[in-house]
Order: C-alpha cells, then structure tokens, then sequence
C-alpha cells in the first residue's frame, strides 16, 4: 500500500506583540481537513499550539482562520484542495486581534450584538396566535443560518482595513438589522439607527462578505442592498419627503432606541 503523501504547512506562531510563520510537516489521509493537521500538530509536535475550535462539522463557526490569505472554516477545508508540494499557510483573522496563534479576539462582534434593539412582536390576535405569509418568512429565513463564524466580518475591508470594527455594523449584522426590519411581525423601525448607529452607509457592496460566507448566504443582495434602500428611501429621496412634508405618509413603526446595557461588576 502506498504511504500518504507529506503536507507542509506554515503556521502563525505569535501573540499580541508579534509573532513568525514557522514549518510544519503531516502525514495527510484520506478527507484530512486543515484543522485535522493542526490537531496532528498539537499532538505530535507543538501542544502549546492555540487554536479555537468546537464541532469539527461547520456548525459552531469557532475553527475560523485564513488559509493562503483567505478567511474559510478550518474544518471545512480538504487538504486534498490546495496543489501536492506546495505550502499551506495558516493565519489568524487578520481584522481582530491576536490572542495567541490563532486565537483571535472577537468580543467587539459581541459588542455590536449587544446594540441591536431585540425584536419586539405586535400583540397576538384574539385567538391567541399570529399570522404572517409564507413568503414574508421565507426571504428572512436564509439569514437564521448565519453561524457567526465572523468571516465575513473578517473580510469587510470597513474592518480589516480602516479598523471600524466598533463603529460599523459589518456584514453579520446587518443582515441581523434586516431580518428585523422585514419581519412581519416586528414593530420597531430601526432604519434611523441603521443609518447613525450602525453606519450602513459605510458599505460599498463589494460582496467580498458573500464569497466567504460558508453558509452560502446571499449578504450582499438579499439583505445589506434591500436595507440600504430602505434607508435612502426614508431618508434621501427628496420626493418621498415631500409627500412625507404635506400629508405625514403612512403610519411608521415605533422608532427604535439603543438599548440601555448594564456593565456586570464582580463582588470584591
């Protein structure tokens, strides 16, 4: 039987005050993803190695890390798909910070979370239930599938490259924003926050977020350009003011606040 072939690998080794790439070599097998050579890393050679991961299925979104320079799942990516003899560098998210090798700090994600207004459904009808239409739910349902692996948050070049990872949204959530804002059952009207708060209007649409997606997710076209619209439909369409001005348009959702966060302190 013949051996399996020999992978190289060069690997970040570092943490907030710096770091290098430095070599490595597996045995690969048959379906070998990267985050199976960096566990026979671990293992064999290099067991301070720090590397987050979870599920190994492409569920939990944990194992998130750039491989020749682009943002994917280390368990989703088969050694079988980069060419025989060549190395394959593995890096941390370049748009947050390092922690320790591949472990990056993600928390201004959390952060951004925490700002969303929470979805606030209209009373329920008297016999107790709600109705909405099949199709209403069906274009926000794609964006439930969102895994929060923070890729495309990684990608957005608002964050990686002008470092606005606490003052714009970012693709994950605004695709959030928009699931709200197309709800059928929803009864906030965040567009004004979409626009101040959130800072759509940072984004340029260059889909870099929807290629990197692995959920597939259309972020670009089904959710960040519709809530784009919305907003420059309220706010910049000079005819829609007009109408607005002299007959006060149609009844508008309740405007939405940021929510008021409480600091946890520990006891002393």
């Amino acid at each position: 039987m013949a051996a399996e072939r020999k992978a190289q690998l060069k690997v970040y080794r570092g943490d907030k005050e710096g770091g290098e790439l430095k070599d490595y070599e597996v045995e690969t097998y048959p379906g070998m993803v990267v985050l199976d050579a960096i566990h026979d890393i671990q293992a064999k050679q290099e067991p301070s190695l720090a590397v987050r991961w979870n599920c190994k299925a492409g569920r939990c979104g944990s194992c998130s890390a750039e491989i020749n320079g682009k943002p994917k799942l280390m368990c989703m990516t088969r050694m079988t798909s980069f060419p025989e003899n060549e190395p394959i560098t593995v890096t941390p998210m370049k748009s947050f910070p390092i922690i320790k090798d591949l472990v990056t700090d993600v928390s201004s994600n959390f952060r951004m979370a925490k700002k969303i207004p929470a979805f606030r459904p209209r009373p329920k009808e008297a016999d107790g239930t709600w109705r909405m239409q099949q199709e209403d739910i069906d274009r926000i349902q794609e964006f439930r599938k969102c895994i929060e692996c923070f890729l495309c948050q990684d990608t957005c070049h608002v964050i990686r490259d002008h470092g606005k990872a606490e003052d714009f949204a970012g693709p994950r959530f605004l695709i959030a924003l928009a699931g709200l804002d197309m709800h059928p059952l929803d009864t906030l009207d965040r567009r004004e926050l979409v626009k101040d708060e959130f800072k759509v209007g940072y984004c340029n649409i260059t889909r870099c977020c929807t290629e990197v997606c692995p959920e597939h997710i259309n972020i670009t076209d089904n959710g960040i350009i519709p809530m784009k619209e919305r907003v420059a439909d309220d706010y910049f369409d000079p005819l829609r003011w007009v109408i607005r001005k002299f007959t006060g348009g149609p009844e508008k959702k309740e405007k939405a606040h940021l929510p008021v966060l409480q600091e946890k302190t520990g006891s002393k």
